[in-house]
């Protein structure tokens, strides 16, 4: 099966219809996630909709092409959203852009659920500072945490969101799991338990044990480390059942009917490789998948002279065989005919040589290395004589032919990598013939703008035939 033969991912019916709620973007790092996701959301506003897009792209490259100064945490309202081919009688929505910030997030869940004094304590401690800048999995948990968030909110009719940079697409939905693994595991119950247990003999009986394994970690990690990091889970204590609780219920917010997933790949063997990869988890896990945008597509205005036949006619205008269109032949003429700056014929000289060396038949170099006789008495025979002013560099130029041979060589160079992300994309569809596509084409440059994003928009929802070479 053919990319030609594949399902078509329709746009519009996806971000008009009511009943779609939230639109996760997913796919491997750089192939245009956060483009598209805004893209969507801008289009799905244009159309209509409130949307708020949730981005967690460190560049801030969002807020430049939507003309904000800059993201934060809070859902900024977008200016220039206009009315464009939403359905009949449709008003223009409005759009808001967000950035994700993953320590202010963590912070408002202490906030919300720790009384004052318990949330001051757990905010200025060491370990909770680097677990809420940098623990692995943080970013995209709270990622979670945040679309749970607006969602509960229901004040937006789309949530578009733009998933982690990550090493790899799936950490999207596994590290959620993992901090949660981490905040309700083994590890954390055994630093809990001393202030679980009452009475004499338990506290004996646990602080034996305590002290082993604490003197244990202490010498791997440091004491201090292992003090700060028992202060913070006794101020934890009552928070880290709904740490597992919340992400459960965003997870099966994911799951459900009004959710969809776009995963966007680039027309590249490890790109679609991933997406596959990602393509099948989503199917494990009983996610709604919408289908996949192929991102960064080339294209050619002139498909049909292939890279071979484009080759053949540069190599047949590099040898000087050019075919006669008068005669409709092909043949090898004489250079001298077709290049002005082929050596002219024996026994006549350019006026060039003529200029250097009056004497008829000379040679430029000797003209040029010449040196007037000095005139007596002046003395400029008594030192050496002086360097002669070497020649300018004689300009290359090329020739009719020599340009079309270098345009048909780019032209071949453009059809090879044609054929290279057609045999990538037909193999993904292969082994994927159910998922729904759309191509994007590719721009001649960066989208640093609202139009530059309606573009892109277009292009989802109607994909225009490639660019001409």
């Amino acid at each position: 099966m053919t990319l030609d033969t594949a399902a078509r991912l329709e746009v519009d019916p996806l971000i008009d219809d009511p009943a779609t709620r939230i639109i996760v973007c997913c796919g491997a790092g750089g192939v245009g996630k956060t483009t598209t996701a805004a893209a969507l959301g801008v289009r799905a506003a244009e159309r209509g909709r409130k949307v708020v897009v949730l981005t967690i792209d460190p560049a801030r490259r969002l807020a430049q092409s939507m003309g904000i100064d800059s993201l934060d945490n809070t859902p900024r309202r977008v200016t220039g959203i206009e009315g464009r081919g939403g359905p009949p009688g449709a008003e223009p929505g409005e759009l808001h852009a967000m950035m994700l910030d993953m320590k202010r997030t963590f912070d408002e869940i202490v906030e919300a659920h720790a009384d004052a004094e318990r949330a001051r304590a757990i905010l200025e401690n060491p370990f909770y500072q680097s677990l809420s800048a940098g623990f692995a999995g943080t970013q995209e948990y709270m990622a979670m945490e945040k679309l749970g968030q607006l969602r509960a909110r229901d004040e937006w009719d789309l949530i578009v969101v733009d998933t982690p940079p990550s090493r790899s697409a799936l950490d999207f939905l596994d590290a959620p799991g993992r901090l949660g693994s981490f905040l309700d595991g083994t590890f954390i119950k055994l630093l809990m338990a001393p202030a679980k247990v009452g009475g004499r003999a338990g506290m004996k009986f646990l602080n034996v044990g305590m002290s082993m394994m604490t003197g244990t970690l202490g010498k791997l990690l440091g004491g201090q480390f292992l003090r700060d990091v028992q202060t913070f889970v006794a101020a934890m204590d009552t928070m880290f059942g709904g740490f597992r609780t919340r992400a459960d219920a965003t997870y099966r917010l994911l799951q459900a009917p009004g959710t969809a997933f776009v995963v966007v790949a680039a027309p590249e063997r490890d790109a679609l490789r991933e997406a596959a990869y990602f393509v099948e988890r989503l199917a494990a896990e009983d996610m709604p998948l919408a289908g996949l945008v192929l991102n960064r597509v080339h294209g050619s205005g002139a498909a049909r002279l292939s890279a071979e036949r484009a080759l053949a006619a540069a190599e047949n205008l590099d040898e000087g065989r050019i075919v006669d269109q008068g005669a409709g032949e092909t043949g090898s003429r004489d250079r001298a005919a077709v290049s002005p700056d082929s050596p002219p014929a024996e026994g006549h000289l350019p006026e060039e040589a003529s200029e250097l060396n009056p004497v008829r038949g000379g040679s430029p170099e000797s003209a040029a290395t010449s040196v007037p006789t000095p005139a007596p008495g002046s003395g400029a025979g008594s030192g050496p004589a002086p360097e002669p002013a070497p020649a300018p560099a004689p300009a290359v130029k090329q020739t009719a032919p020599q340009l079309t041979a270098g345009l048909l060589r780019l032209h071949a160079e453009r059809m090879q990598v044609l054929a290279r992300e057609q045999r990538t994309r037909d193999r993904f569809t292969a082994l994927h013939p159910e998922v729904a596509v759309t191509e994007v084409p590719a721009l001649a440059g960066d989208v640093h703008d609202l139009a530059g994003l309606r573009t892109i928009g277009d292009r989802l929802a109607a994909p225009a035939s490639p660019d001409p070479l």
